[in-house]
């Protein structure tokens, strides 16, 4: 069977090292999120994945953080079956078929028009597709407002410059009203040194944008609380990583403020 050959731009080329990471998990002995889903389709995708060179520690914590989203949104719907989920910058993840919510959850896979465009050709019809660049408004008019809403933003943040997700952040609870919202939270040096990563820096990205205190949020004016932060240096999970990988990420788990600079999971409520 031919496999697909895909024209991306370098920004959007960036799904394909978290979807490559989400398989080489797969691959392990012992995964960590274990998304046979995103195995699959890297095996279509006509691409030179070795290109990408990919470290232990960026296929654990993509997997980890990932997990962790993914526990968040399950337990989300389970409290609220009529939810609304909105997957922000989802490119080819397969988050819906991994928590697979029940049937009164509307589920939104947003991301560039040309992204969404693409999901029909790997995954099947599960989710409500929206087209769509979240600097510009208007995109979430056509959206419910009456019903509590699951955001997540996975990876997104570091990828909008200035305070472009502040304000996207803002124009969302004030659509829906109530929720949560999921992140990735990257502090400044780790978006910092993000730039750096060998991919990343031959696309040229500048936007890179974090914070340190998980509470800073709750200044964007978006009505947000924090409601968790899971510093995955200290999940369980951790025993599944390669050594050396696994006796310094429990080194780092030890002082707080390096914990923080490694992978960390914030939930708001709003």
């Amino acid at each position: 069977m031919p496999r697909l050959r895909l024209d991306l731009d370098p920004v959007r080329e960036t799904l394909l090292l978290t979807l490559y990471a989400r398989a080489l998990d797969a691959e392990l002995p012992q995964p960590i999120l274990g998304d046979t889903h995103s195995a699959g389709i890297a095996g279509t995708i006509d691409y030179d994945f070795a290109k990408l060179r990919l470290k232990p520690s960026l296929v654990c914590g993509t997997a980890l953080r990932a997990k962790k989203l993914d526990d968040a949104v399950r337990a989300f719907v389970a409290a609220h079956p009529d939810a609304v989920v909105l997957d922000l910058g989802c490119g080819l993840d397969t988050r819906v078929l991994r928590c697979d919510p029940p049937a009164g959850v509307d589920w939104y896979d947003v991301d560039f028009p040309d992204v969404v465009g693409l999901r029909p050709q790997f995954l099947p019809d599960r989710s409500r597709l929206v087209g769509a660049d979240l600097t510009t408004p208007g995109w979430l008019d056509p959206l419910p407002r009456d019903r509590p809403a699951m955001i997540v933003a996975e990876g997104l943040l570091p990828f909008l410059p200035g305070d472009t997700f502040q304000r996207m952040t803002r124009e969302l609870t004030a659509h829906f009203g109530t929720g949560e919202l999921a992140i990735n939270g990257y502090t400044r040096f780790a978006a910092w040194a993000m730039k750096y990563h060998p991919t990343i820096k031959s696309i040229g990205i500048t936007a890179a944008q974090g914070f340190d205190d998980p509470r800073e949020p709750e200044t964007w004016g978006a009505g947000l609380t924090l409601a968790e932060e899971q510093l995955l240096a200290r999940a369980a999970e951790v025993a599944r990583f390669p050594q050396p990988l696994r006796a310094a990420t429990r080194l780092m788990s030890h002082r707080t403020a390096l914990a923080r600079q490694g992978t960390r999971i914030l939930r708001y409520r709003f």
